[in-house]
């Protein structure tokens, strides 16, 4: 198909544009060939016409179809060209934050400037082992393929890094080592992966420093080589630098700063070891302050130089080296400081006693004359004579710069080669991998003689990059048998030879600087006549003779001329350098003394704009036919060496590409600068990739994925069984034109665009039937619809009609229903309207007659009435009118006589004042005399009467007088009295006085009050009405208050609730992390223990000869074997310590100190035990002495000896007394054997303790007879005489006979003696006991007495607590309350079960002792004695013959039952043919029998032997699933019996009374249950890796990749060429082929006998395996996140639950495993668009953390036209409602994580004495009992 018919309406295409590069626009009508113009619209709706070129007329490039848009593989796309490649970086890297894109064997990665967290360890593991092309793109892929092609291909590999300064190089080469490091690991201890990533710290601080692009910016390049031994694991590492920037120590421009250690120094010139450099801030040195930017924002100097430090330790550095590296520095920096005084315009010279070169010569060591003079003057040679000559201040300035550049250059030479020393391995190297980190190529406004360098050696970089794609294109064709036609590529071969061939620039270059006088001007003139006009890739600039342009592969760059010839000379004074080398300082002569081997390394920058001046600090040794002045030549020539010989180590590996790009300029995270791309893009090489891919066949496709692909363009006839004939086929009838297509053996090769045009073909046909599906579905619809419609409207007539008749009926009974009432009630109304107006009138009627005869009444009642007031008022008004006429008579009289008075007093005024009235008054006055006269005699009369009276009252007077004095008094003091009354009324009159005027002060108060209060009355009475509302209001709040109280508490209860559900999952998942940080630390126990095992097997076989007493032994078994008495209650004790040195032995770090530890432990329990064995053989010792010397005595007298006889019968009678009495008491404890019982306190407790006193009393009775008759034996021996001869053979005869019976009396009294001692220990302890108890008592009370106070002060802050509080407070405090009481009466119950077991333990011993001495009695009794004792009746029990469930060996055919039943049984034969379990019942029953027997011995040795026997098994056969399921279901077993036949009470309600009476009688093997738990734990751990070993290549296949569902996915057009596949497909895994191997694991379990808890906790384990690892591939794989993916992965998860179904363990918590996989799957299905989605989105994804939620957004792909992109904004949504989730950040799941363990007792039915063994197992020694 012609280009040209791609160009329909609709079709996209790329424009030029000169702000974003390139454009997108649509086509809006076709093209048809001779169109001069194309009609386009912008994405912006803009329309434009774009005209076409008239000579070349060549169509702009088409646009990708949306679903290849951000694939991993730029050669995947269709239309492969700039504009392509532009915006499929820009969406990756914008759009789905993916920094990393393939450009098919290039990676490109672009720099985030933001902390990823993609470089953790899980993403190494992840990427371990994957092909390239399986994973997203990834720097851990390509350093994952270089490992793996050197080691499948053996060949050395190497990864290239280069980039722009800025882009990311320095970080990509460091996580590629740390990948290899972490991978790798190392060949032996010394840790060379931490030295090769220590490095880095070590050369970025004296490589890099700041520039405006890049604040850590590596002004080196290097290559370092990673040395790997045979087994491929790293030994060493080697590492070679070119062109250090030298320049930059003396001068850095703005905004930079110098080389990062010589801020780090200033930053640490406080530290005391640094005094002595006499260092200051950075702003005061000249080399370093000139940039001003002293300071890095988020580096912190001071921290950074003491990593520097460790780093340098590390690599072997020592102090002292150090010290001296700083001291160097510290040197330079001072010489910067030095200063020069003009002389004249020739000579300049340095002030005397100049400080920053005194301080330099005292650091360097030299004279301070000699280096002052020589830093002014140089030394001329001639022929003939040696001048010194005086320079210039400018001259001194450039030479005291180019002298601390030359001290800086070999320093760094000098770090770089100890470094490698550091690095440098004993042992062969088998291969390497390079890393190349190096500069790209560089264009600036002014380009010197650096960027020239660059420059070059980047066209050599290019060269051989172009001809390893070309290489590798060339293969692909040939191992498709796909003719091969010659591609044109670019081949820079002319431009690498302008620059290095004869007579090229750098010939020239060198020819001018040998000239006396050779400047820049005439080496221009020179490269003007040689190339100019002569080679088409030399320009001469229009506008200047002092520069020269070269085109190279990237773009034309314009050098300026200035400067060439100096860096190229790097002249450095000899004389100032022979004064260093005379130095006092060692370390400094070290720096110099190679120049004449060693090339030299430093090249000068002259002052100027540019500040870039790189050298070759290691390069390549010298050949032995050099000369000595190697060091003279040029650093154009030694680059030009160095870097040939780069390339030939490059092209004897395998190179892989890494092209870092830079974004932007100004370091701004996650923003895409298209020019600044474009740039780089042109200039490292990926464009050239893609044009070469383009080229030719760039996409490439499998028959397979074609067919699956595009099955939709096939009809039913075109498919046949062979899949390459049916893409044949199809292909010739899709595409005419047979030159874009070529088919290969396994693959189609397409030209570019065919791909987008079958696309096109199957987007359009899917189209066409989409549309006819949506046509046949949507008129079917509506057919159904309509005859929904017309079926309903039928209906709905029926009803309605129906209904309207019913209601017309219904009308009609209405109506004549209606009349009939009508006519009734009518009759009725007009019957009661009569009735009523009857009943009113009459009543009308009388009502009315009575009103009128009452009126009547009362009409006659009120006449008469009114007759009797009329009589009483008229009677009133007469009497009423006469006084009033009364009273008027007598006033007129009254008025009338005094007007008479008044008239006579008027005429007596008048007489008055005349004569006449004198003489009246003449007359009266005689009259009167006479009248007088006769009144005096009268008075005189009266007198005497008087006088008389006088004297009678002078008598009375006196009496009188005398009571009046006595009434004066009275009165005086009446008076006081009034007077005192007088002041206190005239007080009371002032307080009145006062009151009053208070009183009016408070009535104008009141009044003022009394308005107020009417006031306040009425506000009151608002205020009332108001408050009466408010109630009302606050009446409803309160109630509403009181409801909400009622539902706060309710909640707080169910919160609290809650919240103790939360605690308690808290404290299981608590005891989950703590039970699987113990089994952790246990499976690393177990692995260091295995190493160690190893390692000394690999010592005995080194050894020649082994050493003698050195034998290892299982640590429990030697701790075990230590122990030789009976007693359990002092094994007990001697273990304790064991005990207690176990946590903390787990606790410890395990590495090898652990086994130094272990070993010691070792040691010390073998002394111990051969201290024990020697203290025992000299008990034996002593006993044997006192038997010989009991033998020796003489012999005594019969009597006597019968009298021993009889005291010996009464104490064996006490004995059996006493071991009756101990017999009931156990009996008594056996049957009653709750805690209550054998509790101190308890009745059978007190029992006990008075049968132990008493026996201790009777004990002790018996010994004081045993003394005495020992005496009287020695006195009696002493008294016996000799007989003669002729008796003495028989007395011999029957002495020596009742020897015997004397020893046997000696043997019981020593027996009676131990059994004293430990009664009386036992009473000791007893004692102790109490005692204790008694404390714990006392410290009990005490305890409850500061609860109580706690109580109280609890009870006292919760009273001041609001409601609220005070209930959470309460229900916290019960809480804890409960929990304490918990946890107390957990520790009673233990103290009380070990208090049991203690006692049990005691009436064993007690009985064992008693027996023995009994059983050794009877033995050593005479015949004559028993014949004179008499004879009592003994019942003699009967031995039962039936089976007890025990079996007897032999001590020494243990090894041989460990080999038959362990060693070499075979599990599958044992699985098939026998009981579950088979194994672990005999060993049981083994160890029965030897506790039946009470040999501690035996039991230890069986139970080590068998624990040694089953990890030798695993050791040996431990990658066998069903070996290693066998020995955990039988380890299970063995400590499920060990604990169900113990005798504690809490295993023991679960069996039969015929299993309790097998219970183990003499030990108790708890601590041996722990080591057995421990090994199973260890066994279930190994289970799990075979599992995961086997399961682990399974799962992605068939979980992801297979289509368990066909035809839902379809293959996309992803054109992965997978040409790095390291290993080929041997099978494709599907998700049956994992269901299988499901089943097997379950069926194998299953027949092994494994407890269903555990094959539970097994399966739950397997399918976290299935999740994670699916996850986490889902997570790194953008190609798998479609939404058909998500529905496959719904759907395998779906068969795996039914297979959960199947087996009946959905409630293993399998299936939650699965969670996060399954939200992952809806996640991809679900709609992503509005809020509403975001927001189901986070509720449903809650097993998911935020970074695996957004990585998935991220990744979303769609697979066809029809689905869409996830959109920038939702996915940022998304973020904003997840970021106050709290959760881990880690991307990925730990897929090796191992899920705590626990085996829950699971006891078994089967009796023991059924158990029958099979000949097969060769166990024909052991005997039944």
């Amino acid at each position: 198909m012609a280009a040209s018919e791609l160009y329909t309406k609709y079709a996209r295409v790329w424009i030029p544009d000169p702000e974003e590069v390139w454009k997108s626009a649509e086509l809006l009508k076709d093209y048809k060939p001779g169109d001069k113009v194309l009609q386009l619209r912008l994405e912006e709706g803009k329309d434009l016409e774009y005209c076409l070129d008239p000579k070349t007329k060549e169509l702009p490039p088409l646009r990708n179809p949306d679903i290849l848009v951000g694939e991993n593989d730029l050669t995947a796309l269709s239309y492969l060209h700039e504009p392509a490649v532009l915006h499929n970086l820009k969406v990756r890297f914008i759009d789905s934050k993916l920094i990393y894109t393939y450009c098919g064997i290039v990676l490109v990665a672009i720099n985030p400037y933001e902390q990823l967290p993609i470089y953790g360890e899980d993403i190494i593991n992840a990427y371990s082992g994957q092909n390239m092309g399986d994973m997203d793109p990834h720097i851990f892929a390509v350093a994952e393929e270089a490992y793996k092609q050197m080691a499948r291909d053996e060949r050395n590999q190497s990864i290239i890094v280069s980039g722009e300064s800025g882009a990311g190089k320095t970080v990509s080469a460091k996580y590629a080592m740390r990948y290899f490091a972490t991978v790798s690991g190392s060949a032996s201890e010394a840790n060379v992966e931490e030295k090769v990533l220590a490095s880095n710290p070590i050369m970025e601080s004296i490589g890099n420093a700041k520039t405006t692009r890049n604040d850590n910016s590596s002004r080196f390049g290097k290559y370092i080589e990673i040395g790997f031994d045979k087994r491929y694991r790293i030994i060493g590492a080697n590492m070679r630098t070119y062109l250090l920037e030298k320049s930059r120590v003396v001068f850095q421009a703005e905004e930079e700063r110098n080389y990062h250690i010589f801020y780090q120094l200033c930053a640490s010139a406080a530290l005391p070891e640094f005094k002595t450099l006499r260092l200051g801030n950075a702003d005061y040195f000249h080399y370093t302050k000139q940039g001003g930017s002293p300071v890095i924002d988020g580096v912190d100097d001071a921290k950074e130089m003491v990593n520097t430090r460790q780093a340098c330790t590390l690599l072997g550095i020592s102090d002292s080296y150090q010290m001296g590296i700083f001291r160097i520095l510290a040197g330079i920096l001072h010489l910067g400081n030095v200063e020069f005084a003009y002389r004249d315009s020739d000579s300049c010279t340095i002030p005397p006693k100049h400080d920053p070169l005194t301080i330099f010569c005292d650091l360097m060591g030299v004279e301070y004359e000699e280096m002052a003079h020589w830093l002014c003057h140089r030394k001329l040679a001639t022929a003939t004579e040696t001048y010194i000559k005086p320079i210039s201040k400018l001259h001194a300035i450039n030479a005291r710069d180019a002298l601390a550049k030359h001290i800086y250059a070999n320093l760094f030479n000098w770090i770089v080669d100890h470094v490698n020393k550091a690095l440098h391995s004993t042992v062969k190297q088998h291969s390497f991998i390079g890393v190349l980190d190096i500069y790209g190529f560089e264009t600036f406004e002014i380009n010197s003689f650096e960027q020239f360098c660059i420059n070059y050696a980047n066209e050599k970089l290019q060269q051989q990059f172009n001809m390893h794609v070309f290489k590798l294109e060339q293969e692909e064709y040939m191992k498709e048998q796909i003719p091969w036609t010659l591609i044109d590529f670019y081949d820079n071969q002319p431009c690498i030879n302008l620059i290095e061939a004869k007579m090229g620039i750098l010939d020239l270059l060198d020819e001018e600087c040998k000239m006396p006088k050779g400047s820049d001007d005439t080496w221009a003139q020179k490269l003007y006549n040689t190339h100019l006009n002569k080679c088409a890739l030399f320009e001469k600039p229009r506008l200047s003779n002092k520069a020269f342009i070269i085109k190279h592969f990237a773009d034309k760059v314009e050098y300026q001329c200035e400067g060439f010839l100096e860096k190229n000379k790097d002249t450095v004074y000899e004389e100032q350098i022979k004064v260093l080398k005379s130095s006092k300082f060692k370390l400094l002569p070290e720096l110099f003394q190679d120049e004449e081997k060693v090339l030299s390394p430093t090249s000068a920058t002259p002052s100027g704009r540019v500040p870039l001046s790189r050298t070759t600090v290691k390069p390549a040794k010298a050949r032995p036919g050099q000369t000595s002045k190697e060091h003279k030549k040029t650093v154009g020539h030694q680059f030009r060496n160095s870097l040939h010989l780069l390339m030939e180590t490059l092209n004897a590996t395998t190179p892989h590409y890494v092209r870092c790009i830079k974004p932007n300029d100004f370091k701004f995270p996650f923003t895409f600068d298209e020019k600044r791309a474009v740039q780089q893009l042109r200039a490292c090489g990926v464009l050239e990739t893609i044009r070469i891919s383009a080229a030719g066949f760039p996409s490439r496709w499998t028959y397979q994925e074609f067919f699956s692909r595009y099955r939709v363009l096939m009809k039913q006839r075109d498919v046949l069984g062979d899949r390459k004939q049916t893409c044949k086929n199809v292909l010739e009838k899709l595409i005419l034109d047979k030159d874009k297509y070529q088919f290969g053996k396994t693959k189609i090769f397409f030209r570019a665009g065919q791909v987008a045009y079958l696309e096109k073909i199957r987007a359009d046909k899917l189209r066409a039937a989409c549309i006819r599906i949506q046509k046949t579905i949507r008129g079917w619809l509506m057919r159904r619809k309509y005859v929904r419609m017309r079926k309903a409207a039928i209906t709905i007539q029926r009803y309605v009609r129906g209904y309207q008749a019913r209601c017309y009926a219904k009308f009609l009974r209405r109506t004549r229903a209606a009349i009939t009432i009508q006519k009734f009630h009518r009759m009725y109304v007009v019957r009661k309207r009569y009735q009523c107006m009857r009943d009113a009138t009459i009543a009308l009627q009388a009502l009315l007659r009575g009103y009128m005869a009452r009126n009547k009444y009362q009409m006659m009642l009120r006449e008469h009435k009114s007759i009797i007031i009329q009589k009483h008022v008229r009677g009133w008004l007469a009497r009423v009118h006469y006084h009033r006429t009364l009273k008027a008579i007598v006033y007129l009289q009254c008025c009338y006589r005094r007007m008479m008075a008044k008239r006579e007093l008027k005429k007596l005024k008048i007489e008055a004042r005349s004569v006449e009235r004198y003489k009246k008054l003449h007359i009266g006055l005689e009259n009167k005399i006479m009248q007088l006269q006769r009144k005096i005699d009268e008075q005189n009369k009266e007198y005497k009467s008087l006088l008389e009276k006088l004297n009678s009252l002078e008598i009375t007077y006196s009496t009188e007088t005398e009571r009046l004095r006595s009434d004066v008094e009275r009165l005086r003091m009446s008076e006081e009295e009034a007077k005192n009354a007088t002041n206190r009324v005239l007080s009371l009159q002032e307080e009145i006085a006062k009151l009053r005027k208070e009183l009016h002060q408070t009535q104008s108060e009141k009044k003022t009050i009394e308005e107020w209060a009417d006031k306040y009355k009425h506000e009151t009475e608002q205020l009332v009405s108001e408050l009466k509302d408010q109630n009302t209001l606050l009446k409803t709040e309160k109630e509403e208050l009181n409801r909400r109280i009622h539902d706060q508490a309710k909640e707080i209860t169910e919160a609290m609730e809650k919240k103790l559900v939360e605690e308690t999952k808290q404290l299981e998942l608590d005891l989950n992390d703590e039970r699987l940080r113990y089994q952790n630390l246990l499976n690393e126990f177990s692995r260091l223990e295995e190493r160690y095992d190893d390692l000394k097997d690999e010592m005995n076989l080194m050894a020649s000869i082994p050493k003698p007493g050195h034998k290892r032994t299982d640590s429990t078994h030697s701790s075990n074997e230590s122990e030789y008495t009976f007693s359990s209650e002092i094994t007990e004790a001697e273990d304790l310590p064991l005990r207690m040195e176990e946590p903390s032995e787990k606790k410890a770090p395990l590495d090898m100190s652990l086994f130094l530890k272990l070993q010691k432990r070792v040691t010390e329990l073998e002394q111990e035990k051969q201290s024990l064995q020697d203290e025992l053989d000299r008990k034996e010792e002593q006993a044997l002495r006192a038997k010989a010397k009991e033998e020796e005595r003489p012999p005594i007298r019969g009597a006597e000896l019968e009298y021993e006889s009889l005291k010996r019968q009464e104490l064996e009678s006490e004995n059996k007394k006493l071991k009756n009495e101990l017999n009931e008491l156990q009996k008594a404890l056996t049957e009653t054997r709750s805690p209550e019982v054998t509790a101190p306190g308890a009745p059978a407790y007190r029992v006990l303790l008075d049968q132990l006193t008493s026996v201790s009393e009777e004990l002790e009775v018996r010994k004081e007879e045993v003394l005495i008759l020992r005496s009287q034996l020695v006195s009696q021996k002493e008294a016996i005489q000799p007989k003669d001869t002729m008796t003495d053979s028989t007395i011999l005869l029957e002495d020596v006979q009742k020897m015997k019976d004397k020893g046997e009396i000696a043997q019981a009294y020593i027996g009676l003696k131990e059994t004293n001692r430990l009664l009386e220990s036992q009473l000791q302890s007893q004692k102790k006991s109490h005692e204790n108890e008694l404390e714990s008592l006392r410290g009990e009370i005490q305890s409850l007495k500061e609860e109580n106070n706690r109580q109280q002060q609890l009870l006292a802050q919760n009273l001041q607590l609001p409601p609220e509080a005070r209930i959470e407070a309460s229900l916290q405090h019960e809480i804890t309350r409960l929990t304490n009481e918990n946890l107390d009466l957990m520790e009673q119950l233990e103290k009380q079960d070990k208090t049991v077991r203690k006692l049990k333990k005691q009436l064993k011993v007690f009985a064992k002792k008693i027996g023995e001495l009994e059983v050794g009695q009877m033995e050593n009794i005479s015949p004559g004695q028993i014949i004179d004792e008499p004879i009592r009746p003994v019942n003699i029990p009967r031995k039962e013959k039936d089976f007890q469930g025990m079996l007897e060996y032999k001590k020494e055919d243990e090894q041989k039952l460990v080999k038959n039943l362990i060693l070499e049984l075979k599990p599958r034969g044992v699985a098939v043919n026998l009981i579950p379990g088979l194994p672990a019942y005999i060993l049981f029953m083994c160890v029965r029998h030897a506790d039946y027997l009470n040999d501690d011995q035996k039991v230890r040795s069986l139970l080590t032997s068998t624990i040694n026997g089953i990890k030798k098994v695993l050791k040996k056969r431990g990658d066998d699933f069903e070996t290693v399921s066998f020995w955990l279901s039988n380890t299970c077993r063995f400590l499920h019996c060990l604990k169900q036949y113990s005798g504690e009470e809490g295993f023991m309600k679960h069996n039969t009374p015929r299993q309790n009476e097998h219970c183990l009688t003499n030990f108790d093997l708890a601590e041996y249950r722990q080591v057995l738990s421990d090994l199973a734990i260890q066994i279930y751990q190994q289970l799990v890796r075979v599992l995961e070993n086997i399961l682990q290549p399974m799962i992605v296949s068939g979980m992801l990749e297979h289509e368990t569902i066909q035809g839902v996915s379809g293959v996309k057009p992803t054109g992965l060429r997978k040409r790095t596949s390291s290993i080929a497909d041997e099978g494709t895994y599907t998700l049956d082929s994992i269901i299988r191997q499901l089943n097997s694991f379950h069926s194998v379990m299953c027949q092994h006998g494994m407890d269903p808890e555990l094959i539970k906790q097994v399966v739950k384990q397997m399918f976290y395996i299935i999740g994670a690892v699916t996850l986490n591939n889902l997570l790194l794989r953008k190609d798998m996140c479609s939404w058909s993916k998500g529905m496959q992965i719904r759907y395998n998860v779906s068969q795996l639950e039914e297979w959960l179904r199947d087996k009946n363990l959905m409630n293993s918590g399998a299936k939650e495993t699965l969670e996060p996989l399954i939200q992952a799957a809806q996640l991809l299905q679900v709609k992503k668009k509005t809020d509403e989605d975001a927001e189901a989105i986070c509720s449903m994804c809650n097993a998911l953390t935020t970074a695996q939620i957004v990585k998935v957004l991220n990744l979303y792909t769609p697979v066809n036209e029809f689905e869409e992109r996830v959109l920038v904004s939702f996915i940022r949504t998304i973020q904003l409602r997840l970021r106050d989730r709290k959760d881990s950040p880690q991307l990925l799941m730990d897929a090796k994580h191992i899920f705590p363990v626990t085996f829950p007792f699971n006891p078994s039915s089967l009796a023991l004495e059924t158990i029958q063994i099979p000949a097969s197992l060769g166990l024909g020694f052991i005997s039944r009992v």
